[in-house]
């Protein structure tokens, strides 16, 4: 079962990719076609008088098979199948604040059919480039803000109470950072549901890389961005990364100086997983670089290593790209050099 999971183009390069070269995100979708019908687990739960709700277990099972018990792990009320977690529901929906949550997030999403065209759109991209895979069923919920995307075979949840907007009055009462909560939108979902696909399918673990160091990581985290820009190749850089307007121009003219940095500190071969960690996980910036960086700078050095490959090895399927573990063969044949 796969893991739960709870993204430098100057004007005249943009000019260039429209006017002289093509795009190699743009492709032909328009003869593919996908069905997305959201089933919206919170609505059935919170809409059940309290004193039902053991009783409906078993109809629930059947409506949300898998994903049911998906989302009891993800709330901590364990196995479905044992008798008590009817009252487990119970006390989870009849809790104060998930009351007021589930209020929140009818407001914010009375209908999710933006959603539904967004996914719709990005899984015939999907289907483009991985036309064997399947498309998940989509379920919404609310999980006590835990995770915000839910994934398992074939399934793709979405926890709604992490996307209620940045001005929620929640995220600072459960003190989650600014740099976070700036992220929890409505737009965000479509960008982080594809990337939380994509992080369940090509786990760092289970793809077993030779070494786990920096520059594997960042490379291996720069495949994912590859992937959801693929997936997703009208949206800004700053929603595919979660930059401000500000951090990606300090990325894009920055970009020499950053990798510069980490090859003459010794630093992509580090093994160290603080290190790691300080270049690749989220924070409010790289504390490497400066305050203006935002943070996982190096893996947007890492997806730029991984756009550079597939630009100069344009028949490598992504499937391929996605597989590989051969991050020394990657930067070579990437021949990266950023000025």
């Amino acid at each position: 079962m796969r893991k739960s999971f709870i993204l430098c183009f100057l004007p005249l390069l943009i000019f260039a990719a429209g006017s002289c070269k093509r795009n190699q995100y743009r492709v032909n979708v328009s003869d593919i076609s996908v069905s997305v019908k959201i089933q919206r687990l919170e609505k059935d739960l919170f809409t059940l008088n309290p004193e039902d709700i053991p009783s409906s277990v078993a109809s629930l099972k059947q409506k949300y098979g898998a994903y049911l018990q998906l989302f009891s792990y993800v709330i901590n009320t364990g196995d479905i199948n044992d008798p008590a977690f009817g009252d487990f529901l119970v006390r989870f929906c009849t809790d104060r604040q998930n009351n007021e949550v589930y209020d929140s997030t009818q407001k914010v999403f009375p209908d999710v059919q933006t959603i539904e065209a967004g996914l719709q759109d990005a899984f015939r991209h999907y289907r483009y480039y991985l036309p064997e895979k399947p498309v998940p069923a989509v379920y919404t919920c609310i999980s006590g803000f835990n995770n915000s995307i839910i994934t398992g075979d074939s399934i793709l949840g979405i926890s709604l109470d992490r996307y209620l907007g940045s001005k929620s009055n929640f995220y600072p009462q459960l003190n989650i950072y600014s740099y976070l909560s700036d992220r929890m939108t409505p737009e965000n979902i479509i960008p982080d549901c594809i990337y939380g696909w994509a992080l369940s399918e090509w786990d760092f673990a289970t793809l077993k890389y030779p070494a786990d160091n920096v520059l594997a990581e960042m490379i291996h985290y720069g495949k994912l961005k590859y992937f959801e820009k693929c997936m997703l190749p009208g949206k800004s850089d700053e929603i595919i990364f979660g930059f401000t307007p500000a951090q990606m121009k300090f990325c894009r003219n920055n970009e020499q100086q950053m990798w510069q940095y980490l090859i003459e500190k010794d630093l992509i071969f580090n093994t160290e997983q603080f290190t790691i960690r300080k270049l690749t996980g989220e924070a409010p910036f790289t504390s490497f670089f400066t305050n203006e960086s935002p943070g996982r700078a190096a893996v947007w050095i890492g997806f730029r290593i991984v756009e550079s490959y597939m630009q100069k090895n344009r028949n490598t399927p992504i499937e391929e790209l996605m597989n590989t573990t051969d991050i020394q063969s990657v930067l070579e044949k990437a021949k990266y050099n950023p000025k």
